[in-house]
């Protein structure tokens, strides 16, 4: 049966370096082309939905970092990060299915928020 140190580093390494290899692709959209989930909302934007997405990139980056550096706050980063992507999405009107996908891997996040808090009680 796995350990409650085991569980929170498979998810520490996956909530780390997914949103690296995301931030990474929107400088090459190798995965996609990023800027098509923006959808109608690419109209509203200041600067070209391409630079959107590199900025995005950018921060996708810093948030898996975090995330391999402090778990605990890297975690709900990346759950707030999930859930304002999903929520964009569903108010889009697109890529439901996506929305639903980062609502699941939110709730992932804060599961390696609450493992990384059970593991700092019990070194105590």
């Amino acid at each position: 049966m796995s350990t409650i140190n085991q569980l929170q580093n498979t998810l520490k390494i996956t909530y780390g370096i997914v949103p690296v290899v995301a931030g990474l692709d929107k400088f090459t959209n190798l995965l996609t082309n990023w800027a098509d989930y923006l959808g109608r909302n690419a109209s509203m934007l200041p600067v070209d939905p391409m630079l959107f997405m590199k900025i995005v990139g950018i921060i996708e980056i810093i948030a898996g970092i975090i995330v391999l550096v402090n778990p605990l706050k890297g975690a709900y980063i990346v759950m707030i990060w999930l859930i304002c992507i999903a929520l964009q999405l569903i108010i889009s009107g697109q890529y439901f299915d996506v929305a639903v996908r980062d609502l699941v891997m939110a709730i992932g996040a804060y599961t390696l928020s609450q493992l990384t808090i059970i593991k700092s009680q019990k070194h105590k």
